[in-house]
């Protein structure tokens, strides 16, 4: 038997969302128990609305790979995931759960689709480019046809308006319910390619060379603000800017979005390389699934062809087979990379070039191996609407 504790497997199959209900498979009483198989191997019981259930392979997925970064457990391919069908007992505590969920979702108005992807990009330090990752990343995906929202949760040290060439600032209007409302700004990437931003930066009384001056308590306010009070509308991915460290903000995501996922940028460098290790087992203690490493500023290549390991060489692999995750991609040092950003056009969007071709392709990674987008095809949702009707009005608390 592994020496894993249950509340590091509980805890992790807390960010497995039922994309419909959006809550997790644990709180919805779909979790039945999990055995050490004589095989080293992890089962993990789970039942269904219905035996048939067209998000069976979604949930076996996301189970799997939740699960998997578990440290101790060896991976998604050690998960063995078994299904049943749900007791009419079970469906109904189900339904009594997504529905009071339903009536908290509406009272805390938070906006971010239970199918959206949360990709929180981190590291233990500053000066790696996360930020350059993640306008680089968000355009690639939306280049794609997605819809991508970037949240500049680095709440003192914001750069993504002016990386994205947003200088406006975000309007704020009453919803339906009379709550005040922020809305994002936008930039389109593509003929159905959205980006949708967010950033301190462009909320008005905050300026580009003034410090914001915000201690710990406040800086998790900031960014519960920025989740809870942005109209973000459909998203496919929401890309968060974390700031460096392991710290206030950090320990915020993971309290406030459980079902964040996380890539990890470090440059070549021993030294950045074991800082970022850092981030990734914060976000294990914080029980985030770590999904990949991208490793940043690598060879630069002069016009002759000549490659110079200005920063080291080997550092993204090396972090990668540390912490048991895949290196997604390697982005090279590029004059396109800092003035891009300076000028508010990242280097992604040129397309084809040598930043353009490794975004592109790390983009591809994320969307068919590490964070796909949610698949959805319904059940509970046809199950939700027809207890719902028989049940009448959603309970006043929590079951």
């Amino acid at each position: 038997m592994r020496m894993v504790a249950d509340t590091s497997i509980t805890n992790a199959l807390r960010g497995v969302i039922d994309p419909e209900l959006g809550d997790n498979v644990v709180d919805l009483g779909m979790v039945q128990g999990f055995d050490w198989l004589d095989d080293g191997r992890l089962e993990v019981r789970i039942s269904l609305t219905t035996a048939g259930c067209p998000l069976r392979a979604q949930l076996l997925k996301d189970v799997r790979t939740r699960v998997g970064g578990v440290p101790g457990v060896g991976g998604p391919d050690r998960v063995k995931v078994t299904f049943g069908e749900m007791t009419s007992e079970q469906k109904r505590s189900l339904m009594d759960r997504a529905r009071w969920k339903a009536s908290e979702r509406e009272s805390v108005n938070i906006d971010i689709p239970p199918t959206a992807r949360v990709v929180a990009i981190a590291s233990g330090k500053g000066g790696v480019g996360k930020s350059s990752v993640t306008v680089n990343l968000a355009v690639a995906l939306a280049a794609r046809g997605m819809t991508i929202g970037v949240l500049d949760a680095d709440i003192g040290g914001f750069s993504i308006p002016r990386m994205l060439g947003l200088a406006g600032r975000v309007d704020a209007a009453k919803d339906e319910g009379g709550r005040l409302r922020i809305t994002p700004l936008e930039k389109r990437v593509a003929p159905d390619g959205l980006l949708k931003v967010v950033s301190m930066g462009s909320i008005e009384g905050a300026e580009e060379d003034q410090a914001i001056m915000l201690r710990g308590l406040m800086l998790n306010r900031a960014l519960q603000h920025f989740l809870e009070d942005v109209r973000w509308g459909a998203l496919d991915y929401l890309l968060l800017d974390m700031p460096p460290g392991t710290s206030d903000v950090q320990m915020g995501l993971a309290r406030m979005l459980p079902r964040t996922e996380m890539l990890i940028v470090t440059t070549p460098a021993v030294a950045a390389q074991k800082v970022a290790a850092r981030a990734a087992d914060m976000a294990r203690k914080g029980h985030l699934r770590v999904a990949g490493v991208i490793e940043n500023m690598s060879a630069f290549t002069c016009d002759h062809g000549q490659s110079y390991a200005l920063f080291g060489a080997g550092g993204g692999e090396r972090l990668a087979v540390e912490i048991g995750v895949p290196l997604l991609g390697s982005i090279p040092l590029h004059p396109s990379v800092a003035s891009g950003g300076d000028a508010g056009e990242p280097a992604a969007l040129a397309g084809s070039g040598p930043v353009g071709d490794a975004v592109a392709a790390i983009a591809e990674r994320v969307v068919n191996e590490a964070i796909p987008l949610v698949e959805m095809s319904g059940c509970s949702a046809r199950l939700f609407d027809v207890v719902q009707s028989n049940l009448g009005p959603a309970p006043a608390a929590t079951p």
